[in-house]
């Protein structure tokens, strides 16, 4: 530790003391111990650094840069109200000192107050008018407040009068993301066989929509098998039931022997304490017969990291069949962009998808091992995303149990999002 952070560490104790023992008022240089506090608050003594400034203002009461010094602190502690009393003792007496209003808006924001932070900053703006650092203030405020379109509105004033300012190019971009409610997205699969099948081709086109209710996703899903086209027609829904739960509701629809006739879903999802998310539900495909699959997952983030398991059993005539798959994720900057590995054991019909023709049983009991690779990016402004995926799979044949074959997988997707 330097010598003179030591030596102000022994004033500020020796004047604790006196000041305990003999005095209720500072006697000494403000400056000094001015300084003194500033060393203990940024060197993680911040109790001591708050006794050293209250010390000082029993005697220089209107010394404004130590009082606003003192409510920063506090602020930094998370003690919003006592920062909040101290920053507009400040500001009601010298109500041009910009740094202070920041200090006061961030506080509020800080404190989840977005609409007193608007307050503030219409009021700093008052005495700093346009100023852009005091004008992104109000736009965050905007934001927290559930109103982004008129914090886009704010940051967009920022840059009429400067378009170089690159915390409001930024922050424009954020806003315009987090705005853009709507995604239409393609993805093309295919299923390369070691022998038995000619690839198995499927193509998706999704659109997507985010409400304040949840999400709804249309897709249209091509399927070409066995030298044979097929559509089908699905919703997904993502109602937002309350905080920390929300659930999955699917329905679909085909006239093809390359889907089921009807498929229909439903799974409840609850966020845990320590970052870990549950969920159960069920699937449901008919065919010639109507075979129901039950599913649950449990899900936990860890820094940038995810992993999950899910698992699907599917009752029979002759006893469940039981598959598992295990997923990890690697995050980069955000959720667009990510690595992703995963392995699984055993065959899932909500997975592996085609027609039974009434050999169900047979079927769903299929052993199964799986690996799969995934990189997910977007662009710069996270309006395109795009997603590459391997997988391989090595699976009993239906029709000669015992003997195996290879499936190889590869997926490409591309998104685009827009208001």
């Amino acid at each position: 530790m330097p010598k003179n952070i030591i030596i102000f560490y022994i004033t500020v104790i020796l004047l604790s003391v006196n000041t305990k023992a003999q005095q209720k008022k500072f006697t000494g240089n403000p400056d000094t111990a001015f300084k003194v506090a500033r060393e203990l608050a940024f060197n993680k003594h911040r109790k001591q650094a708050q006794d050293t400034l209250l010390l000082i203002l029993t005697k220089y009461p209107n010394y404004n840069d130590i009082r606003a010094f003192l409510g920063s602190t506090y602020s930094w502690d998370g003690n919003y109200g006592q920062a909040r009393k101290e920053f507009m003792n400040v500001l009601n007496k010298d109500p041009k000192r910009k740094t202070t209003w920041i200090a006061a808006i961030n506080n509020e924001l800080w404190s989840e107050l977005p609409f007193k932070a608007l307050e503030l900053t219409t009021s700093a703006l008052k005495y700093f008018p346009n100023n852009e650092e005091i004008l992104l203030l109000k736009a965050k405020a905007q934001q927290n407040g559930k109103n982004p379109e008129d914090a886009l509105a704010t940051v967009q004033e920022v840059l009429l009068n400067n378009p170089e300012n690159n915390k409001a190019i930024e922050y424009k971009k954020g806003l315009i993301n987090a705005l853009s409610y709507n995604t239409i997205g393609l993805k093309s699969s295919i299923d390369l066989y070691s022998e038995v099948f000619d690839p198995m081709q499927l193509r998706t086109l999704k659109y997507s929509r985010q409400t304040k209710y949840g999400s709804i996703i249309a897709k249209m899903n091509v399927s070409r098998r066995f030298q044979e086209n097929g559509v089908q027609f699905e919703v997904d829904l993502y109602p937002r039931i309350a905080n920390g739960l929300y659930a999955y509701v699917n329905l679909g629809f085909a006239n093809t022997f390359l889907f089921p006739d009807v498929r229909f879903g439903a799974e409840f999802y609850k966020s845990l304490p320590r970052s870990f998310e549950i969920s159960a539900g069920f699937r449901a495909l008919k065919y010639s017969s109507t075979t129901t699959i039950y599913t649950g997952s449990v899900g936990w983030y860890t820094g940038n990291s995810y992993w999950a398991f899910r698992t699907y059993i599917t009752p029979n005539d002759n006893g469940s069949s039981k598959s598992g798959t295990l997923n990890y994720r690697k995050y980069r900057s955000d959720a667009n962009n990510y690595f992703s590995v995963s392995v699984g054991l055993g065959y899932s019909p909500e997975i592996d998808r085609f027609n039974f023709e009434g050999n169900e049983n047979a079927i769903i009991k299929l052993n199964s091992q799986k690996v799969g690779v995934g990189y997910y990016l977007s662009s710069k402004n996270s309006k395109n995303m795009w997603g590459f995926k391997f997988g391989m799979t090595h699976q009993e044949i239906s029709f000669d149990p015992g003997n195996y074959f290879l499936i190889y997988s590869l997926s490409l997707s591309w998104e685009i999002k827009f208001r």
